[in-house]
């Protein structure tokens, strides 16, 4: 399915994730240089980037099921990457108040998820 196809609640979605991964790598570009800001930076990159790369191949789906299952991969990697923001606060490797925006948007990505899994499966049974 190409981009013009695509339903907007689809195209919205993808479009969000993507930028979701933009802010990721932007805020763990500006994190402290030391040991444990790198590793810390590699977590929650990995799982940031995650999001949106699953969110498009979840789209891809060859059936309701496939959907499911990637995005129950979203759901996971939008999770972790709430836990590595949350500690990277906690540390006060970054100020709260500048990660505030981005965990408010993992937490909508992450409600957006789940409801499409929610539906994906009762459109399964019936």
């Amino acid at each position: 399915m190409t981009m013009d196809t695509d339903h907007p609640e689809q195209l919205d979605f993808r479009k969000r994730t993507f930028d979701f991964a933009v802010r990721i790598v932007r805020m763990v570009r500006a994190l402290p240089s030391d040991s444990v800001s790198r590793e810390l930076g590699k977590q929650v990159l990995r799982s940031g980037t995650s999001v949106g790369a699953n969110a498009r191949s979840a789209k891809r789906g060859r059936s309701a099921a496939e959907f499911a299952a990637k995005m129950g991969i979203v759901e996971e990697e939008c999770d972790e990457t709430m836990f590595w923001i949350e500690l990277l606060i906690a540390t006060e490797t970054i100020p709260e108040e500048r990660a505030k925006a981005l965990l408010a948007e993992a937490e909508e990505i992450l409600r957006i998820t789940v409801a499409s899994i929610k539906t994906s499966r009762r459109n399964q049974h019936g």
